[in-house]
């Protein structure tokens, strides 16, 4: 057993790791910022130490993994340095970790997380899989064959793992904090294909992805023709979504997933064409697509009344579209209320009138101010400068929804990557 303690443990990847290794049975502390996080909920759960920054206690023996938010001059990093303790950074521990088992790496500009979650519980169901998802969620199963895990492209962070597998759901302009154009994302992304050691299975509908090359088979999925696994005979309903699946223009099985959008039923090939490759049964793997209840803050229903609240993670143009796509396939007779939340200065500036048209695309806007992340803490524009060009949006406070209560039969998304939770909870609380 080892003694691990995380700086910056409520992070949505921190907290995973920190609640997979505690499963498997080492001793495990953190610390973060005092204000609350979705993501520590679990950390309590499991009783894991949670220390607020500057309380913590380190001792000798003790392995720091180092949260990618915080740099080295970090207070806590360096009383840890005095002290002589081995830190690792997150990645950097990952990497290692993920040596041990069948790895798979969850990767893309979205659907990280959906994805995640898609694929570890389908093999779950076949063979024991730990599972680390960026919505804060961890398992760790002591004599796990299978290791899945959402592989962030920020930084190129995802370069520090050499998969077996790797899963890449499509390739898209964002992190305008770090790098500078689609082509330089594109880059990362084929570099990350080159440490792949089995296969690799990419979206075939998105074309820079078909321009990926590797060493190893790259498998293409998706609802084009001419994917190695396409979609066909597609059945939409307010219950979920029903398909055949081609396999090279052949037919293999019909599957059924109680989710909405095209983009699950792209997830939901990716997780059967990774399946078929490791010769898991067809039967299993519907057995799991249709069984799976979601991952966190992916379009997290609650129902009040005539009242549908979402709580959804989208926070980039094209995730926005989607989660909107999704609401009008399931509520297709109630209005659609998007209540967003942009995530740093930097993406809000980049892709103002992107999030302008996508957001449009609902029947009624309100927006919250911009959120500013650990990384980017002022920028020089302000949610107004949305809300200029969103035609008839209304900028809400989290002291005062009540606007929000003029719509009676409406499906209400609650968007963003940053805190926008706790507007929904204000406008449950007026409920």
């Amino acid at each position: 057993m080892t003694s691990y303690h995380f700086t910056g443990i409520k992070g949505s990847g921190m907290s995973s790791l920190a609640q997979i290794l505690h499963d498997v049975g080492h001793q495990v502390q953190g610390s973060d910022k005092a204000e609350y996080f979705f993501t520590e909920k679990p950390l309590h759960e499991r009783g894991i130490q949670v220390y607020e920054f500057g309380q913590s206690k380190l001792e000798p023996g003790m392995v720091v993994i180092a949260g990618n938010a915080y740099p080295d001059t970090h207070p806590e990093l360096e009383e840890a340095r005095t002290l002589g303790l081995e830190i690792i950074r997150y990645h950097t521990f990952l990497g290692d970790y993920m040596n041990h088992f069948t790895s798979v790496a969850v990767t893309g500009a979205h659907g990280k997380t959906s994805t995640t979650g898609l694929l570890s519980h389908v093999l779950n169901v076949y063979s024991p899989t730990s599972y680390l998802i960026g919505d804060g969620t961890g398992s760790g199963i002591v004599n796990a064959e299978n290791f899945v895990f959402e592989a962030c492209e920020y930084r190129r962070h995802f370069l520090a793992y050499h998969p077996d597998y790797a899963v890449m759901t499509n390739i898209d302009f964002d992190h305008p904090d770090y790098f500078t154009s689609k082509e330089d994302v594109f880059q990362a992304f084929q570099e990350m294909a080159s440490q792949v050691k089995k296969a690799i299975f990419a979206c075939g509908d998105d074309e820079d992805l078909q321009r990926i090359t590797a060493t190893v088979p790259v498998i293409y999925y998706g609802l084009d023709k001419g994917n190695d696994f396409q979609a066909t005979n597609i059945e939409k309903t307010t219950e979920g979504t029903s398909f055949d699946v081609l396999i090279r223009e052949e037919f293999y099985h019909r599957f059924h997933i109680p989710m909405y959008g095209d983009h699950t039923i792209q997830n939901a090939l990716a997780v059967i064409g990774l399946c078929h490759f490791e010769n898991i049964p067809a039967e299993a793997v519907a057995e799991g697509l249709s069984s799976f209840g979601g991952v966190k803050r992916r379009f997290t229903e609650t129902v009040i009344g005539s009242r549908v609240l979402i709580d959804d993670y989208a926070h980039h143009p094209t995730e926005i579209k989607a989660t909107i796509q999704s609401a009008r396939q399931k509520y297709p007779e109630k209005e659609v209320v998007a209540v967003f939340q942009p995530h740093t200065f930097s993406r809000t500036a980049k892709f103002l009138g992107e999030f302008a048209d996508a957001l449009s695309q609902a029947d009624t806007v309100y927006l919250c101010e911009i959120f500013a992340s650990a990384r980017e803490t002022q920028g020089k524009l302000t949610i107004a400068d949305l809300q200029s060009i969103i035609k008839g949006s209304t900028i809400i406070q989290e002291e005062d929804v009540t606007p929000l209560l003029q719509h009676e039969n409406a499906v209400y998304l609650f968007m963003g990557a940053g805190d926008v939770q706790k507007f929904q909870q204000s406008f449950e609380t007026h409920l």
